[in-house]
């Protein structure tokens, strides 16, 4: 019998995105194919602390925490941490002494926002040279900073909105010429955001100078770069894109809003459940325009050398015209996300997307493997 690969499902993190994090992680956990993978769950608190599986499989639904064989993940409460010694190769309990580590085949960082998706873990796990899945950590931080996404993209050819951005210092230190430039150069309306975070978190409209001082000051509580965008009269498309050095995209989707009264799709419209808005895929557009998306959304992807999985969003205009807003190199995987329903709309359901997923980790990995480190 075929030994099962130890997957290590890290969720939770410091990020203001910790609960949808949550929420993708039992999503992927309810998803995986048990006949072929064992889950080891891996908690990140708010604080900082990794939890132990037997732990972390406790912060998940009971019905997600049923799937899950507790056989080999202990009972400890210990902190644990990702070790990268060949020797004991994997995920190794702070307070025990034997000094041994329990493998990992392949590390699945469901992670969102700051600390997860921005390369920080990307990097360890680089380091402690465990496959992962997803972007690396060029990409991720790439894809994180909404500033460095941006011109990336004009550097492909990509066409996307009017914006500026501005440090939380430069603020601090000067409000009145901050607003005089942010005026001058993009005007009202407009939207203002942190430049390293997803899910809507921490985005608001300014509509004159007042709204605009309260929302630079809600987005410098979530990151010292803020980024203020034109507002743009558009329909939000989205597309999914999986692969390595041969990038394929779904059909896109888009977020139809019920109540015309909702301004944008924010963190609670997105995730609460409201009903106020209905994920449509394949996008009510024309086949054309969607091969189009789905071409540049493969450029997009290509363009901070991504990797495993991302999630490329488009402004489709009433003229037709077509702009790259963001790519999110870890997007949500919840049963509300548009990624699963992307491609299980295209024709490959969400468990065998795992499947891929893992393949490319282990693909990317051994690619990376092939790199000499000595002269």
């Amino acid at each position: 019998m075929t030994q099962k690969l130890r997957i290590g499902v890290i969720f939770g993190g410091r990020s203001g995105e910790h609960e949808v994090s949550v929420r993708s992680a039992r999503s992927v956990i309810d998803a995986i194919d048990k006949s072929k993978y064992e889950v080891v769950p891996i908690a990140i608190t708010k604080e900082g602390n990794w939890l132990a599986p037997a732990v972390a499989a406790e912060l998940l639904p009971a019905e997600t925490h049923r799937r899950i064989s507790t056989k080999g993940l202990g009972t400890t409460r210990d902190d644990v941490a990702i070790v990268g010694d060949p020797s004991r190769h994997g995920l190794m309990n702070l307070g025990s002494d034997s000094g041994r580590a329990e493998r990992l085949d392949v590390v699945f960082p469901v992670l969102h926002g700051t600390y997860g998706e921005d390369g920080t873990i990307q990097g360890l796990l680089e380091m402690a040279a465990i496959p992962f899945v997803g972007c690396g950590t060029l990409a991720s931080a790439c894809g994180m900073d909404k500033v460095t996404m941006k011109a990336l993209f004009k550097e492909a050819g990509l066409p996307v909105c009017a914006y500026t951005w501005l440090l939380r210092s430069d603020w601090e230190r000067d409000k009145e010429k901050v607003m005089r430039r942010i005026t001058r150069e993009i005007g009202f309306p407009c939207f203002v955001k942190p430049a390293n975070l997803g899910s809507s978190v921490g985005v608001s409209k300014a509509t004159d100078k007042a709204s605009l001082a309260k929302a630079i000051d809600l987005a410098a509580r979530y990151d010292r770069k803020i980024m203020v965008e034109e507002l743009v009269d558009a329909r939000e498309i989205e597309c999914a894109v999986i692969g390595n050095d041969e990038p394929r995209a779904s059909l896109p989707g888009e977020y139809v809003i019920h109540e015309e009264s909702a301004r944008f799709l924010d963190y609670t419209e997105k995730y609460s459940g409201t009903g106020n808005n209905e994920f449509i895929v394949p996008a009510r557009i024309p086949k054309a325009v969607i091969s189009k998306i789905q071409k540049m959304a493969v450029t997009a992807y290509k363009a901070i050398d991504a990797s495993g999985l991302s999630r490329v969003d488009f402004f489709l205009k009433k003229d037709g015209e077509l702009l790259v807003n963001e790519i999110n190199t870890l997007p949500g995987l919840t049963d509300v996300s548009g990624f699963p329903k992307m491609w299980e709309a295209t024709g490959t359901p969400f468990s065998r997307v795992i499947d891929q997923l893992i393949e490319m980790a282990i693909e990317r990995h051994g690619e990376r493997g092939r790199n000499e480190t000595s002269i």
